[in-house]
């Protein structure tokens, strides 16, 4: 079964769901056999590479709120994500443009590491107050931690072309299904979790779409078909 799971890296939601989403996965009873794919989704693609801003004025002026207001969402999210153990600053963040980090992803999908690279980028984020979307040498740092080539990083973040078309892709495939908002969570292509949901919640998804599955229907010609198995393959009849 695979799991796709479109996110971005602006997204605090994203980074309380994966946890909650992981602790479901974890006492899932089918766990090896579920592929988890992680695809792309920006926020705010309109905003300009390299520019940033402090997260507390730009939801304030985003959603019309006061900034007392949004410090209090933040501290709200918080307490969300110390609840699962997770580090989050409620002051200080920034936000940008993730374009490059969804890029990196491609990359990291492509090297299968990843799942390594998002808890990277998500930590760097939300937890160690340094630039993901503004210090090039930062994002470079954490790519390699998660198993990255330094040079290759170093080649596909100075190239834009490069996974740019698998970036879009993904956009459009969200567009498709439906997503307005991230996270969310595609099941098999069967089902569809939108947002930071309970772990109950994901349980209840995984276990729906795991029984849901249609089992294999074995096509057999008429004269049946030479094949191999554990015992060698069958010798053709003269």
């Amino acid at each position: 079964m695979r799991v796709e799971i479109w996110t971005d890296i602006n997204c605090p939601f994203c980074y309380i769901g994966k946890s909650r989403f992981e602790q479901a996965l974890d006492a899932f009873p089918h766990k090896d056999a579920v592929e988890v794919v992680h695809r792309s989704f920006e926020l705010d693609p309109s905003a300009a590479k390299g520019e940033t801003g402090l997260v507390v004025p730009h939801i304030a002026q985003k959603y019309g709120i006061s900034e007392a207001q949004a410090a209090a969402n933040e501290r709200g999210l918080g307490q969300q994500a110390e609840a699962l153990g997770l580090p989050y600053l409620t002051e200080g963040r920034d936000y940008g443009n993730s374009f490059d980090l969804h890029r990196l992803l491609q990359l990291a999908a492509a090297k299968g590491v990843q799942d390594a690279l998002i808890d990277v980028l998500y930590r760097g984020n939300f937890a160690e107050g340094g630039s993901v979307f503004a210090d090039e040498e930062n994002v470079v740092r954490l790519a390699v931690e998660a198993g990255l080539d330094e040079a290759e990083v170093r080649e596909v973040l100075a190239d834009p072309d490069r996974y740019a078309d698998e970036v879009r892709a993904d956009e459009r495939e969200a567009a498709e299904l439906g997503a307005t908002g991230v996270p969310f969570f595609v099941l098999d292509r069967q089902y569809g979790v939108s947002g930071a949901q309970p772990a109950e919640v994901f349980a209840q998804a995984l276990t729906q779409a795991w029984g849901s599955r249609s089992p294999l229907t074995v096509i057999e010609g008429a004269e049946g078909g030479d094949a191999c198995g554990p015992d060698g393959c069958a010798v053709p009849q003269a």
